[in-house]
């Protein structure tokens, strides 16, 4: 198993904090403030709460105006790197809404370092139209990080973030922002507007497809932003942004030969293969995917789409072999019982097969 995340906030990176504002505030107790942080209940904080719990100990044993705190973090922040130092920003978040200039140029500078994009939500919320208007103004940094932070920290469904239903309902204040960032030429921000713009699509999706038909073509940046945005259309088959990536109903392909084990251990691998024919010319342009439907602890059952292939095909007809994990993961837990196996091409549900999932003797 990999090393927890939240197990970057390490005693030693207290440590190094607590000497870096001894540094620079010669009142703090850096020998309270490591105690204070690693404390009894540290051990059972995750990560997002770990992260919390340091900002909210600086302000202890910062016993200063927010101003001049601000100014020490600031400093501080800039010798280090990494997203686990987004305890910088996350006390701008806890301790700055109401001083909303001094914590805008504080996230500003803190977001080149780790990330404002959880610090900037509260901000949304309370300041929408002044904030939104900042944002804009970061799309337009010369620097990548800031740029970012303009697209990321408005996305709809920004994971364990605070939630920004406004943009849910009207993601039109964001697509003013995402304009401004189509052509950027770094992939730290394009990879945001992809993921801005998939947030949006799983809300409203004919923004997107909108979009879509808008930025596909105008060249090779916009192309791959829209293609990694609609990533979630193309897996629920969406008819519209299918044709547009050139899938056609596969009215010509079958699938045959559909086989898989009978049954598969937890841990274990389940292997399974199927050939894909047609009587035309040519199999052509095909997205293969696999649905597997997993079975809850109620009994009922839950669906996940994963790709197999997309490509270009001269041939009448192509076997697919595929195995699929049954390795203990953080994001799923499996139950003993009957899956399905579905073969999708191009959206559409074409086979399926059944498997029993045993627990480990």
């Amino acid at each position: 198993m990999p090393e927890p995340l939240k197990n970057l906030y390490s005693t030693e990176l207290v440590e190094s904090l607590s000497e870096q504002v001894k540094d620079l505030y010669s009142d703090f107790d850096e020998g309270g403030f490591v105690a204070c942080v690693i404390d009894e209940q540290w051990e059972s904080k995750e990560l997002k709460g770990r992260m919390m719990h340091i900002s909210e100990s600086l302000n202890i044993f910062l016993p200063i105006e927010y101003s001049e705190t601000v100014k020490i973090l600031m400093k501080i922040a800039s010798r280090y790197s990494g997203f686990q130092y987004m305890f910088f920003p996350g006390f701008v978040e806890i301790y700055g809404l109401d001083e909303f200039d001094i914590s805008v140029e504080a996230m500003e500078h803190l977001t080149q370092y780790s990330s404002s994009e959880f610090a900037v939500r509260p901000f949304i919320k309370k300041y929408s139209h002044q904030m939104m208007a900042q944002m804009e103004l970061w799309a337009e940094s010369e620097n990548h990080h800031v740029r970012r932070l303009s697209s990321e920290g408005c996305r709809p469904r920004l994971p364990w973030a605070m939630a920004l239903p406004e943009f849910k309902k009207d993601p039109g204040p964001i697509m003013q922002i995402l304009e401004k960032l189509k052509n950027d030429g770094s992939e730290y921000v394009s990879r945001s507007v992809a993921n801005n713009l998939n947030d949006i699509s799983k809300d409203n999706p004919q923004v997107v497809i909108e979009v879509a038909n808008n930025w596909l073509g105008d060249n090779q940046q916009t192309d791959w932003v829209v293609k990694h945005a609609c990533r979630t259309l193309l897996k629920q088959g969406n008819t519209e942004i299918m044709e547009l990536f050139g899938f056609t109903k596969p009215n010509h392909i079958k699938i045959g030969k559909l086989k898989s084990q009978r049954s598969v251990e937890m841990g274990e691998n389940l292997d399974f293969s199927f050939i894909i024919e047609t009587k035309s010319n040519k199999l052509g342009k095909l997205r293969v995917e696999y649905l597997m439907e997993f079975v809850k602890k109620n009994g009922s059952l839950s669906r996940k789409v994963f790709m197999i292939s997309e490509s270009d095909i001269d041939s009448k007809s192509k076997a697919v072999t595929k195995s699929h994990s049954f390795k203990k993961i953080s994001t799923r837990k499996y139950y003993a019982g009957n899956h399905k196996i579905i073969v999708i091409v191009n959206g559409q549900e074409m086979a399926s097969t059944e498997f029993l999932l045993n627990e480990k003797s």
